[in-house]
C-alpha cells in the first residue's frame, strides 16, 4: 500500500511538472489578492501620442513579486484560517545561518555546524506514544517542514551560503501553480561542513547532510475538497571527532584552542535516515462541517559506525567495550530502525469565531535493533495506538485567540494544552503524561547495553508575557515554570567495568521558576536595542539532574535604514550572547546523547558577532564576522565539555528570489 502511493504521488509530481508551461505575460492581467474570492485587474497603460516607438509597461514592470506568491501551512489549513501569506523578504536577522542561531541560542551543540543539538531549557513534549528515543538530529529536520504554495507565476529561490573553513549550507526552493487550483513544488536543502579540528584540506567534513521534499497542493473547483502531500527525506550524517584531546588543561582552558589540538576519534560517524510520506485531505459537506484525513508513513534509522584499527584512542575514549560475542567491537555497526504508519479520521468546522475538532487516530510502529531482537525486552517491538483527541478555539477578532488541544492515548497518556493570545498578553500552558521512548528502555551495541522498566515521565508546563507598547519602547515581560516526575536522563557511569554513560530516571521531581524580559527600544529614529534576559530558579532539584546556566542572555544593537533614495535596505549591527557558567552536558556520540558530567564547567563568554545585511531588489546578502572576542584574546568558548565552539571566522551569503 506505501509503495503504491508513493508511486502515485511522484506520478502526480512528474505529470505536473510535464503540463506547466511558461507563458507570455497577457497585457490584461487577474492578480490576486490574499482573499480568494476578491481579485484586481491590472491594465497596461495606453501609449501616449507621439512619433517612435512607445515602451509599454509589460517590458518594465513585473507584476509578480512577494505578494502574489502567497503561502500557508497544513496547520492554518487545519484550523480554517484562510492565513495566506506573502513571502517574506525582511533582512532582519538574516545573517543568522547556523541552526544554533536560528533557534536563538537556546540549544547547545558541538561547535560545528549540524553537529547534535540539545535543548538548554526543558521542552513540553510533543509525542506521547512510542517513540525510538533519538532526538539530538530532529531540529533539522522538523525545521525543513514544507509551506504549500499559491503562486501567479513560477517561484525560485537561491540560498547560498558560504562560511570560512568550508562552512556552507544551501536552499534551492520552487514552486509553481500548475492551474489556479493545483501548485506543486520542491525544496532542496545540502549542508555540507568542513572540519574545525585538524582539518586536512577543502572537502575534508565532519557534517554531510541532504534534505529534500516534494510537496502539491489541490482545491477542486468548488473549493469543497482540498489536498495537501508531500514527500520528505533527510540524510544526516556527522563524522564524529569526540571532543579535543588534552594531555593538560589549565583554568583558561587554553589548550583546547591552540592550532596542534587534536580529536579523539579519526574513524567514527553517526547518521539519521528519515523518509516521511504525508497526505492531508478535507470535504466540506457544509460551512461550519468538514470531514477530513490525514496519513502518514515514517521510517527513521540511527547508526554509530566505527572502524577500530582507524583510531589511535579507541581504548582511552571508549573505557567500555561490549564482551558479548555476538557484537561486533571491530568494525562496530550499531544501528535502530523504527517505523511507523498513521492514520487519523475526523470532523471539524468553524462557526462565526468559533473553531472546533475531533478525531480518532490509530497508529502502528514497530522497531528493531540487531543486538536486542533475539531478548526479552519490557516492551512490544511492534504495537498498535489508539487516540482520541480535538480541539476549540475563540477567535474573537485577528489579534485574539483562546485555543485549547486534548490528545488522548487509550492506554492512559494524554497531552493537554491551552493558548491565550491578546494584544497584551500570551500564555501557554502544557500537561502531558507520555511513554518513555524505546532507546532508554533497552539498547544493546558495542560501547553500551541496558534493560529498563520505567514509569511514565510526566510534565507541567506554563508560561505568560505580558506586551507593553509605549512610543518607541515595547516591553514584555514574563516567566515560565516547569514541573518535572519521573525525568529521564542520561549520565556518567562511576562503576568499572561497565558502560562509561548510562540511562537512569529520576525518582523526585524537578520544579523550575525562570522570569523572562524582552524588550525592543528605538532611539536616534533607526537604531535598535533588543535584549532578552533569563534567570533561573530551581523551586526543586532532585538528584541535581537538571544543568542549566543561571543567566542567559541575547542582545542586539542595530542600525535599520533605507539608503539610496530606497534601494538599498540595510541592517547593520552586533549581536551577543552570553550565559553564566555551568556543569554543561557532554555528548555520547554512540548513542547521539547529551548526559550529565561532573568534570567540566563550561565558562561564561561573551559570543560576539558583527554584521551587515542588505536587500536590493529581488536580492538579499549578509556578511557576518563571527566571535570577536576570541580574536582579541585568543581565546573561545566550549558549547559542550572538551567540544571548542567555532572560531573567529567571516561568513558571506546570499540569496536571489525569481518570479519567472
Amino acid at each position: 500500500m506505501r509503495v503504491r502511493f508513493f508511486i502515485l504521488l511522484l506520478l502526480i509530481l512528474t505529470a505536473g511538472g510535464v503540463i506547466a508551461q511558461e507563458t507570455p505575460l497577457p497585457k490584461k492581467r487577474i492578480v490576486q489578492d490574499s482573499n480568494p474570492n476578491t481579485t484586481t485587474q491590472t491594465k497596461t497603460p495606453a501609449q501616449p501620442s507621439g512619433k517612435g516607438s512607445q515602451i509599454v509597461d509589460d517590458s518594465t514592470k513585473n507584476v509578480y513579486g512577494p505578494k502574489t506568491t502567497l503561502w500557508i501551512t497544513e496547520n492554518d489549513v487545519y484550523q480554517n484560517k484562510n492565513n495566506y501569506q506573502p513571502l517574506d523578504t525582511t533582512i532582519i536577522d538574516y545573517h543568522r545561518w547556523t541552526f544554533v542561531q536560528k533557534l536563538n541560542n537556546f540549544y547547545q551543540d558541538l561547535g560545528n555546524v549540524g553537529t547534535a543539538l540539545n535543548p538548554i531549557f526543558p521542552q513540553a513534549p510533543v509525542a506521547i506514544g512510542a517513540t525510538p528515543g533519538y532526538s539530538t538530529y530532529s531540529p533539522y529536520f522538523d525545521l525543513a517542514e514544507p509551506r504549500y504554495f499559491d503562486s501567479k507565476s513560477p517561484y525560485t529561490r537561491i540560498l547560498l551560503v558560504w562560511g570560512g573553513d568550508g562552512r556552507a549550507r544551501s536552499h534551492i526552493e520552487f514552486t509553481r501553480n500548475i492551474n489556479p487550483r493545483w501548485n506543486f513544488g520542491f525544496n532542496y536543502r545540502p549542508t555540507l561542513v568542513d572540519k574545525q579540528v585538524q582539518r586536512v584540506g577543502k572537502g575534508d567534513r565532519q557534517t554531510v547532510s541532504h534534505y529534500y521534499d516534494l510537496y502539491t497542493s489541490y482545491k477542486s473547483k468548488n473549493e469543497r475538497y482540498q489536498l495537501l502531500a508531500s514527500y520528505r527525506r533527510m540524510r544526516h550524517r556527522v563524522f564524529e571527532n569526540g571532543g579535543i584531546l588534552l594531555t593538560s588543561r589549565d583554568s583558561t582552558f587554553s589548550g583546547y584552542f591552540e592550532e596542534n589540538a587534536g580529536p579523539y576519534l579519526l574513524a567514527a560517524q553517526s547518521e539519521e535516515l528519515r523518509n516521511v510520506i504525508h497526505v492531508f485531505h478535507q470535504y466540506q459537506l457544509a460551512s461550519p462541517f468538514q470531514l477530513y484525513h490525514k496519513a502518514d508513513f515514517t521510517r527513521q534509522r540511527n547508526l554509530f559506525a566505527d572502524v577500530r584499527a582507524n583510531e589511535t584512542n579507541y581504548d582511552q575514549y571508549f573505557t567500555y567495550t561490549n564482551p558479548d560475542s555476538d557484537i561486533n567491537t571491530t568494525n562496530v555497526s550499531d544501528g535502530t530502525k523504527f517505523n511507523t504508519v498513521v492514520n487519523e479520521f475526523g470532523f471539524k468546522g468553524k462557526a462565526a469565531f468559533f473553531y472546533y475538532s475531533l478525531f480518532y487516530k490509530l497508529r502502528l510502529y514497530n522497531t528493531s535493533n540487531t543486538y536486542l531482537d533475539h531478548l526479552a525486552l519490557p516492551y512490544d517491538k511492534r504495537g498498535v495506538e489508539n487516540y482520541l483527541g480535538g480541539q476549540i478555539a475563540f477567535r474573537f477578532d485577528s489579534l485574539s485567540e483562546l485555543a485549547g488541544q486534548a490528545e488522548y492515548l487509550l492506554d492512559g497518556n494524554y497531552r493537554l494544552t491551552a493558548q491565550l493570545r491578546t494584544p497584551w498578553l500570551d500564555a501557554t500552558g502544557t500537561s502531558a503524561l507520555v511513554k518513555p521512548g524505546f532507546l532508554p528502555q533497552a539498547y544493546r551495541g558495542s560501547h553500551h547495553q541496558w534493560i529498563n522498566s520505567f514509569n511514565d515521565p510526566f510534565t507541567n508546563q506554563l508560561s505568560a508575557f505580558l506586551k507593553v507598547k509605549w512610543g518607541r519602547l515595547f516591553v514584555s515581560p514574563g516567566a515560565t515554570y516547569t514541573a518535572l516526575s519521573n525525568y529521564i536522563y542520561y549520565r556518567e557511569n562511576d562503576r568499572t567495568n561497565e558502560p562509561a554513560v548510562v540511562v537512569a530516571q529520576s525518582g523526585g521531581n524537578q520544579q523550575l521558576f525562570v522570569p523572562e524580559l524582552r524588550m525592543s527600544l528605538r532611539f536616534f529614529r533607526h537604531v535598535y536595542l533588543r535584549p532578552q534576559v533569563l534567570y533561573t530558579s530551581f523551586l526543586n532539584n532532585d538528584g541535581n539532574v537538571l544543568r542549566i546556566p543561571k543567566w542567559f542572555a541575547n542582545t542586539q544593537l542595530a542600525y535599520e535604514n533605507m539608503l539610496f533614495k530606497g534601494n538599498l535596505q540595510v541592517q547593520i549591527g552586533v549581536d551577543a550572547h552570553w550565559r553564566s557558567e555551568y556543569a554543561a552536558l557532554n555528548y555520547d556520540p554512540a548513542i547521539q546523547q547529551y548526559y550529565i558530567q561532573n568534570a567540566t564547567t563550561a565558562r561564561a563568554f561573551p559570543l560576539v558577532d558583527v554584521f551587515f545585511n542588505g536587500k536590493f531588489k529581488r536580492g538579499r546578502f549578509f556578511v557576518k564576522y563571527h566571535n570577536l572576542q576570541q580574536a582579541i584574546t585568543r581565546l573561545g568558548y566550549l558549547p559542550t565539555p572538551n567540544y571548542r565552539g567555532q572560531g573567529n571566522i567571516l561568513d558571506f551569503g546570499f540569496d536571489l528570489i525569481l518570479f519567472d
